[in-house]
């Protein structure tokens, strides 16, 4: 399978379960048991995923996303033992792309590995596409360009904006979007759409142009036809 996966958790038990099953799944593995030594990995094996423990010794699952988001796109699915909402909405602000609490099922963690991986490469080879004159996108590349300058957006920012794009003027509501971007049986809060939908709006909107992605009162979001 040729990817590289770096697990960052503090559990010795929890660790080589993982560890040894995705490498039975044909993927390299790396791990570290702290955010330090993580974040240290990271920079010298440049994974294709990220497995991140919220709670570690040195520093919380969240601030060691917040690094890897600000540089670089790579895929997270956090790990942690509280089934805590809050969190969760904290966390996918913060840039992870899946959510699992303890304890798990290790298939169910390899199953979300395999379709956050597979949706990556999938969305990669779309038809190039304008958002608007301000905005490109480019999926071969797995690039957002604003203004001639590459934008930073993890890949369900990207999934995300990838389908309202080749949907002009279609209205998605947000069992839709879960059904169509998060293609598994999402057990998550709802709000993981407008969390997602704000964070886009963040990083592309500009007054000079309307926004990127409209609210439909009700229902959900569209974004307007060329």
């Amino acid at each position: 399978m040729d990817r590289t996966i770096l697990i960052i958790e503090d559990e010795e038990s929890i660790l080589d379960i993982l560890a040894y099953a995705l490498r039975r799944e044909g993927f390299r593995v790396h791990g570290a048991a702290t955010g330090q030594e993580g974040l240290h990995l990271f920079d010298g094996i440049t994974p294709d995923l990220v497995i991140l423990d919220l709670m570690l010794p040195d520093m919380t699952g969240f601030d060691i996303c917040k690094k890897i988001t600000a540089a670089s796109n790579v895929p997270i699915l956090m790990l942690t033992a509280r089934d805590d909402i809050v969190d969760k909405i904290i966390g996918l602000e913060l840039g992870a792309d899946d959510y699992m609490t303890k304890p798990f099922d290790v298939r169910e963690v390899i199953a979300r590995v395999k379709v956050l991986l597979r949706r990556q490469e999938r969305v990669s080879r779309s038809s190039y596409l304008n958002v608007n004159e301000q905005i490109q996108i480019e999926p071969r590349s797995h690039t957002v360009l604003k203004d001639g300058q590459a934008v930073a957006l993890k890949p369900k920012e990207y999934e995300l904006l990838l389908l309202f794009a080749q949907n002009r003027n279609q209205v998605f509501s947000r069992e839709e979007i879960l059904d169509t971007v998060w293609d598994f049986s999402y057990d998550g809060d709802i709000r993981t759409v407008d969390v997602h939908v704000q964070r886009v709006r963040k990083k592309l909107n500009d007054p000079r142009f309307p926004s990127v992605i409209e609210t439909v009162f009700g229902i959900g979001y569209k974004m307007r036809g060329e």
